[in-house]
């Protein structure tokens, strides 16, 4: 079969390479899910240029977010599921421990992400938990469907899980263009909030004219002075945070008296200098806020299927087109999500 492997650090033209693999067998207690579509994420980006804690082993392969179909299962799963059209969690976790009792897989010691500390789904196809298939709904088609995994459960945490943004608050998205950035605008323009968001062209701008209030034009005015422009001095109750470095103390900056920033990433750079008292003398808070658990997974999936959220697509490849997929999301061209059909 066809897999899209990471053999060095380096520009995509050089370090991704699409590679001949023998089909996988699935073990005990999996299948072999059959891909008919996996969207890309930062996540792969940094799987290609290196990240804290990467030990730099090659090859490796990402594709976190997995929609297909079953095509074969191991001992322990029953054989009624080949066949099933499914969508993949990519969270796995040990099942026992006092987090995974509560519903909370993230925090579990033993926690890996399908195509980051597994074997991910951009190849033909991919062995994973059975334990982590969820049907794909109905209403949505493969393409769809593998929008939604990462980005969309991860800003369902941030807004609703961790956030506890409320109707009448007011929220700062920031890169609300992007995957997880425009998830999280569309949850909080359903919530009823007040919405400023962030993007870097006009063309962006306009796209997201439909969820937010304002719009904020970073390469022209610093997100935190616009804000504060907008707001009267007050602020806003919520940040979305999830660039870093370069924008971590403007996004302590922009919220109000008591307000929360919410944190899912680090895409600039996870060493950010921070003014600790812009924090504690304003009674400000900061909350981890990583993809969110099963719950919040079909959760943000209903929604998804129902036709209340709806996955930005900006542009669906084969898998041999996948180095124009990564130098789009590491220039921020995308709109939404850049998905690949195997």
């Amino acid at each position: 079969m066809r897999a899209a492997h990471v053999t060095q650090y380096g520009d995509p033209d050089e370090a991704l390479e699409i590679v001949s693999v023998d089909p996988p067998e699935p073990g005990p207690g999996e299948v072999r899910v059959d891909v008919e579509a996996v969207a890309l994420n930062h996540l792969d980006v940094f799987a290609r240029k290196g990240h804290p804690g990467d030990e730099g082993d090659f090859p490796k392969r990402s594709g976190c977010d997995i929609a297909g179909v079953v095509g074969a299962v191991g001992t322990q799963v029953d054989e009624e599921r080949i066949g099933d059209e499914v969508v993949v969690y990519p969270g796995v976790s040990c099942g026992d421990c006092e987090f995974c009792e509560i519903g909370e897989q993230t925090m579990c010691a033993e926690y890996e992400i399908i195509g980051e500390n597994r074997p991910g789904g951009l190849a033909d196809s991919v062995t994973v938990p059975a334990e982590t298939l969820e049907p794909k709904p109905e209403p949505l088609d493969f393409v769809t469907a593998a929008a939604v995994p990462v980005t969309f459960t991860t800003a369902w945490r941030m807004i609703v899980g961790a956030g506890e943004l409320r109707p009448a608050e007011t929220a700062l998205i920031l890169g609300a263009s992007g995957g997880v950035g425009n998830a999280a605008l569309q949850i909080a323009e359903r919530l009823g909030a007040t919405i400023y968001a962030t993007t870097s062209s006009e063309r962006k701008a306009d796209l997201l004219e439909q969820w937010a209030d304002e719009i904020i034009d970073y390469t022209d005015t610093p997100h935190d002075k616009a804000v504060l422009d907008l707001t009267d001095g007050r602020g806003v109750d919520l940040v979305a945070e999830h660039v870093g470095e370069e924008t971590w103390q403007k996004s302590i900056n922009s919220l109000a008296m008591g307000g929360r920033m919410v944190v899912c990433g680090a895409t600039s750079g996870a060493d950010p200098d921070i003014d600790i008292r812009s924090i504690y003398q304003h009674h400000r808070q900061i909350r981890g806020a990583p993809m969110g658990n099963r719950t919040q997974f079909r959760d943000v999936l209903s929604l998804v299927a129902s036709g209340e959220l709806t996955p930005q697509i900006d542009r669906v490849l084969p898998l041999s087109d996948i180095a124009e997929g990564h130098r789009a999301i590491e220039n921020r061209e995308v709109v939404g999500k850049v998905v690949l059909k195997p």
